[in-house]
């Protein structure tokens, strides 16, 4: 890994947040990532617009937008940076871009329902996935998202969460154009953040993101 700092753009809501205001996870995500990367935070969309690759190794998404449109500028701007090279981190409810159908194919899956937050254990599904070095199984309180994929979106799933009996996916990552996307199922809210194989997951996650991996 590249010890050289890496520019990361976190994108969120506080006063506009539905249901996950960013504050918390901007807490944790600045206290696990801050060694390594310099965090640099906008409640903003229209930053979307104007992305640059060289200013930014990676957006991160902790957007909760559920009930807003994206702007035709916002996504195209956020497309083309992907494709172009740049690097995407959605964790949690960041997934709620996907009201630009353009994004959630950017993303690769969309949301469709949560059962009720509940203690969920996580397992490795591709334990020798280059995120999942120096990650372990974990358990943490959780809303058990569901998806549906995008068939026409290639995806690699590393990461799995059982509820009832089954199996779901919870993290993937595939290519876009030059560039990488990242998907993170935890992430409600502040103890969500708390296990350190989590942690690790996150810190992996986002230097593969932003190329550094």
């Amino acid at each position: 890994m590249s010890t050289a700092t890496r520019n990361l753009l976190l994108l969120g809501d506080n006063e506009k947040a539905e249901w996950h205001p960013l504050e918390p996870a901007r807490q944790q995500l600045a206290e696990l990532l801050g060694e390594a990367f310099q965090l640099n935070v906008t409640e903003d969309y229209n930053a979307l617009s104007g992305l640059s690759s060289v200013a930014v190794d990676a957006v991160v998404s902790y957007a909760d937008c559920w009930s807003r449109s994206i702007e035709p500028e916002q996504a195209a701007g956020l497309l083309s940076y992907v494709a172009g090279g740049g690097g995407l981190l959605v964790i949690h409810n960041g997934i709620s871009l996907q009201n630009s159908y353009e994004l959630a194919q950017l993303i690769g899956g969309k949301f469709t329902t949560h059962p009720d937050y509940q203690t969920l254990h996580y397992y490795r599904s591709a334990p020798e996935h280059p995120l999942l070095q120096d990650v372990s199984d974990f358990t943490v309180d959780e809303e058990p998202y569901m998806f549906e994929f995008d068939s026409f979106a290639p995806r690699n799933v590393f990461l799995e969460y059982e509820f009832e009996g089954k199996r779901y996916p919870a993290a993937w990552e595939h290519r876009y154009g030059l560039g990488r996307v990242v998907y993170l199922q935890p992430g409600h809210c502040e103890p969500s953040f708390k296990p350190e194989a989590y942690r690790q997951l996150i810190r992996n996650s986002a230097s593969w993101a932003a190329g550094s991996r």
